[in-house]
């Protein structure tokens, strides 16, 4: 009798221990299952470091790639050389957009990008603008241009001339044409070129240097003037993945190549230099 009692307890036991098995398997069957979307669309989102100067144009194909492909993009705007120290750094980028060649070319050189994906895109030019209600109106800039008289009492915003490549290519192109040192004074440096667009717009300062592409989408300020393009290098926006980019950003970059995507940068006055794909 005994016997048959530690029988049927040892039965009770096994079964008890053998549901609990089959519980905590089934917890972690569900658990699993569900971090699994969380996992997917993360490996569903691109994260694009782009030149600020590109923001609304970007902005626009991003949410066309998405709609056409159900891939998120998140999208990272600041001067290119701070961008590509990120990266180097080991921020978690997929795709870079220079405003420059020179900043892509560091990030390639410290490893941190895909050479063989790069594609230089896209062109710009500069300008000079002014406050939308400003006296100042059509400015012929050449040789002998005097930018400080131009400013009168007024400060002029650039882009940071030691790591924007706005402010770069706005001082090459000064000191080509003899106005950098007069107007050195007069500068309102900027961490980024639509930081300098802001100050114009907002009437801190007398006049501003940047691109085309940023003025056409700034109602608050005009184009006074057009820096002579044999001034200063040729604007070339550079755009790479990443080292470390998910394979989606390879469709991502084809899609920057397509016609669809041609057609919002020709809206917001950016050249493309690529022949487009269908």
């Amino acid at each position: 009798m005994q016997r048959r009692d530690d029988v049927a307890y040892l039965r009770f036991v096994m079964e008890r221990s053998l549901r609990r098995i089959i519980c905590s398997l089934a917890l972690a069957s569900l658990l699993a299952g569900s971090a699994l979307p969380a996992a997917h669309a993360q490996d569903r989102t691109l994260t694009v470091f782009a030149a600020a100067s590109l923001k609304n144009a970007l902005d626009d194909i991003n949410a066309a790639y998405t709609a056409r492909t159900g891939i998120k993009v998140a999208a990272s705007y600041a001067a290119s050389s701070l961008l590509a120290k990120q990266i180097e750094q080991g921020a978690p980028a997929d795709i870079f957009a220079s405003a420059d060649i020179e900043w892509m070319t560091h990030a390639i050189r410290k490893k941190a990008i895909n050479a063989n994906t790069r594609v230089n895109l896209l062109g710009n030019q500069l300008v000079l603008i002014a406050p939308k209600e400003s006296a100042i109106s059509k400015v012929k800039i050449g040789d002998g241009f005097d930018l400080a008289k131009l400013a009168g009492g007024g400060r002029i915003a650039i882009g940071d001339v030691t790591s924007v490549p706005a402010g770069e290519y706005a001082k090459a192109a000064l000191q080509k044409l003899g106005a950098w040192d007069a107007a050195a004074t007069k500068f309102a440096m900027a961490e980024n070129v639509r930081v300098a667009l802001g100050l114009v717009a907002r009437r801190e300062v007398s006049l501003g240097i940047v691109y085309e592409t940023d003025a056409a989408v700034e109602s608050n300020v005009k184009i006074v003037g057009y820096f002579p393009p044999d001034s200063y290098p040729v604007v070339i926006y550079p755009f790479a993945a990443t080292l470390t980019a998910k394979p989606q950003a390879a469709d991502y970059l084809e899609y920057l190549h397509s016609s669809a995507a041609k057609d919002i940068f020709d809206k917001y006055g950016f050249t493309f230099l690529i022949r487009p794909t269908s």
